[in-house]
């Protein structure tokens, strides 16, 4: 693995790709037409969404090196392609120029984008550093980190927060909570000996795989509202419709068998399930 290779394995680059993307999407649901009159501000805000996100990777697996050394053996660290000074100094860069993005997005100093980037950044130190070993509310708070970009993005074009951002970000809370709690059962053989109480550590894998289907059928009960409440069009409904066949199939294979091969193979998979539902949104928002 050539060093370039391992930082950018490091990072998980379709993750920040994916934080990046939710940013324009948190953009449409505030108005669409926006997309194509503000691109300064929507590069700086893909730029932000995907480098923090990308210093919050190098973080997570500095601070989880011992634990990848049982897990994930042939991540960058445990593998010593990168070390975990080397790993920390790239998250420090990613971090400074992520917040400038921030601050600089808009045609003046945004210091409303600079607090809510700031603030997630602390909340993902807070979980690396202290929030992981709680387990659940470890995971609660991965998944408010993951929705934050939605926000986000109603505030890089003035809009701030509205209706149809709410709903959505109730959506991917629930259905990030449940991939978090499904990693959980990737996870625990490491996680005992670190004694991370995750709801797999703790109750087991078929209780955790129970748990996390009720997150993911929560998310998808909650998908029609959007379009009852008549504030999407009916483009949302096609794209949405696959995610939720996604999540009720992932929650039905889960069910039936909680191993960890197949936990990953879930985790992994809805990572599809949720670029669906962000194109349902985009698709779908008005004009």
């Amino acid at each position: 693995m050539s060093k370039a290779n391992a930082f950018v394995r490091l990072i998980r680059p379709v993750n920040c790709a994916m934080m990046g993307f939710a940013v324009i999407v948190g953009v449409a649901l505030a108005e669409k037409a926006i997309l194509f009159q503000q691109p300064h501000s929507l590069l700086l805000g893909f730029v932000t969404g995907f480098l923090l996100t990308g210093a919050a990777m190098a973080i997570n697996d500095y601070y989880d090196r011992k634990i990848d050394a049982v897990n994930e053996p042939e991540r960058p660290i445990p593998s010593g392609a990168v070390s975990p000074n080397g790993a920390l100094v790239f998250a420090s860069f990613l971090t400074f120029i992520g917040l400038t993005a921030a601050l600089l997005t808009g045609l003046s100093p945004n210091w409303q984008c600079f607090a809510i980037a700031f603030v997630s950044w602390v909340i993902v130190i807070i979980y690396v550093t202290k929030g992981k070993s709680t387990g659940f509310p470890g995971n609660l708070l991965v998944s408010a980190c993951v929705a934050v970009p939605f926000v986000y993005g109603g505030f890089v074009v003035g809009k701030g927060f509205l209706m149809t951002t709410g709903l959505f970000v109730a959506m991917v809370f629930l259905s990030n909570t449940g991939r978090e709690i499904t990693k959980g059962i990737v996870d625990v053989q490491g996680d005992k000996e670190a004694n991370i109480r995750t709801i797999a550590v703790l109750y087991g894998e078929r209780k955790a795989a129970a748990i996390a289907a009720m997150f993911y059928l929560s998310a998808v009960s909650i998908t029609p509202l959007p379009w009852i409440l008549g504030i999407v069009s009916f483009w949302f409904l096609p794209f949405i419709f696959w995610t939720d066949m996604g999540l009720i199939l992932a929650s039905i294979l889960l069910l039936s068998n909680p191993s960890r091969e197949n936990a990953r193979r879930i985790k992994n998979r809805n990572l599809f399930w949720f670029l669906s539902g962000l194109l349902a949104f985009i698709a779908g928002s008005p004009g």
